[in-house]
């Protein structure tokens, strides 16, 4: 009987080979060796497990229960060893040739593009391309590798990595403060001037809470509805009125002094379920090193908390 550490990996794999076409001539075609090596690989194999695998008839190799039993064990085995193989490999490899990134297009202003001189000095072999739409974006369709998100994420058919959680504020500009005054409930909003973002859907909603408590939908009439946040932004610097914006679009602003907070003792937010920022990919076991590579140093770069954050 031969030693357990006669089985290899080639063994493992010649066996799934002829139990899946029942043929050792298939299997011994298909990897450039004789028949007669092939049928010896396995009866190895069954000397081994102390087990045979397979019956022999001259029309056909029937796996035999242990056979049957044994190929799950043999293709696990495999795929784990391919797996590690896989990784050891991309170890020694460097990111190269092209990824593909689909962003929104502030956030990819904002929290993408300024790093990308960064990416490319550590990887200097990747190639870059850089979509930023705010449409939504079917990734099994669009030719993207990796995409950032900004919303409740839903979809199983992609993985994820999660940089953190969206969070709004109500903000105006020292000068509008100083001349109309600051809210300190949702309900002083409707004698405020406000500036609303405007997309597809229509008006955002302004919700508030206490902290803990359910949210509360205040209608707002606006002095200014856009569908471009940036145009929204630099009127509310202007001191024109109070915008709800994500903290990444605002955290510089408010760290300069430019906006100020009001209506600290309330939460605000447009959606009731928690808005993630985050990174997808199509589900893939292992996803390619391009990926992998982009996506950690975003981790890496937007920190924890994200580096726009506060409190």
């Amino acid at each position: 009987m031969h030693d357990a550490n006669a089985i290899n990996f080639r063994a493992l794999l010649f066996f799934i080979g002829v139990f899946d076409a029942q043929s050792f001539s298939v299997v011994a075609r298909r990897e450039g060796v004789s028949a007669s090596m092939i049928s010896r690989v396995i009866l190895q194999l069954e000397d081994t497990l102390g087990q045979q695998l397979f019956y022999r008839n001259t029309r056909a190799v029937i796996p035999t229960e242990a056979g049957r039993l044994f190929v799950e064990y043999a293709r696990t085995m495999t795929e784990q060893l391919s797996e590690a193989r896989k990784q050891l490999q991309d170890r020694s490899l460097e990111p190269a040739g092209l990824v593909r990134i689909n962003a929104p297009v502030f956030f990819g202003q904002r929290h993408i593009a300024p790093w990308l001189t960064g990416l490319s000095v550590r990887y200097p072999k990747l190639l870059i391309e850089l979509t930023q739409t705010d449409d939504y974006i079917d990734p099994h369709r669009d030719a993207s590798d990796v995409l950032f998100r900004i919303g409740t994420l839903t979809d199983s058919s992609f993985h994820a990595r999660i940089f953190g959680d969206q969070h709004y504020h109500l903000v105006a500009s020292p000068s509008y403060v100083k001349t109309h005054g600051a809210p300190t409930t949702p309900a002083d909003i409707a004698h405020h001037r406000c500036l609303v973002y405007s997309g597809s859907s229509g008006p955002n909603r302004w919700l508030f809470r206490k902290s803990d408590a359910g949210w509360t939908h205040y209608p707002i009439a606006a002095l200014l509805t856009s569908n471009n946040a940036e145009s929204l932004l630099t009127a509310a610097l202007g001191g024109m009125g109070m915008v709800l914006f994500p903290d990444w679009l605002i955290g510089d602003s408010i760290k300069k002094g430019e906006l100020v907070r009001v209506m600290t003792d309330f939460e605000g937010a447009i959606k009731t379920e928690p808005q993630h920022i985050a990174a997808i990919y199509p589900n893939a076991r292992h996803p390619p090193l391009n990926v992998r590579a982009v996506i950690d140093y975003f981790v890496e770069v937007y920190g924890s908390p994200m580096y726009w954050q506060f409190e």
